[in-house]
């Protein structure tokens, strides 16, 4: 899911950058939906301008959190949330190690435009969706390892079968 996140991100930004001049607006649903490319300095709404290599290592740091908790992973849902999130926080890394000005510093390159809300880029989107997916299972008590919160049981069937045959083996009874 990462992969496939970082990569329609990082190709519809080369796109973008190919056919557009910067602030040049595109109408592709009217008024509802536009194509529009900025050069975003900050991080969401463009807080903390100046600030760039603060969110680089803050990235670095959810990318290599991510990839630590892939040991523990045995949910799909968890899986499909935090690859949102990671492919999400590499895309927008990407921009700030690779793009002008310099390492670290680079300006995100977003360009999907809605009325009333901020230019955002497919990584944002990402971002936000793999972030509420974790919050909706983390309310529904789904734990990374597929338990569920009071119960030991795995979520995931094949996982589940394992667990109930090695309690059959040792005389456990379900």
């Amino acid at each position: 899911m990462a992969a496939v996140s970082l990569a329609l991100d990082f190709t519809t930004k080369e796109l973008v950058l190919a056919r557009f001049q910067p602030g040049e607006r595109l109408p592709v649903l009217g008024e509802l939906l536009q194509i529009t490319l900025i050069f975003n300095p900050g991080a969401a709404f463009s807080i903390g301008t100046g600030m760039t290599w603060v969110f680089s290592l803050i990235c670095i740091g959810v990318a290599g959190y991510i990839i630590g908790m892939a040991r523990k992973l045995r949910s799909l849902p968890w899986g499909i949330s935090l690859g949102l999130i990671l492919g999400g926080a590499l895309g927008n890394l990407v921009d700030r190690l690779f793009r002008p000005p310099s390492p670290l510093h680079g300006h995100v390159v977003d360009w999907i435009q809605l009325p009333h809300w901020p230019v955002f880029n497919l990584a944002d989107s990402s971002l936000v969706v793999g972030s509420v997916l974790a919050v909706l299972l983390a309310f529904r008590g789904i734990n990374i390892d597929g338990t569920r919160e009071g119960d030991e049981e795995p979520e995931d069937p094949e996982e589940k079968a394992r667990t109930q045959s090695t309690s059959e083996e040792k005389g456990d009874r379900p």
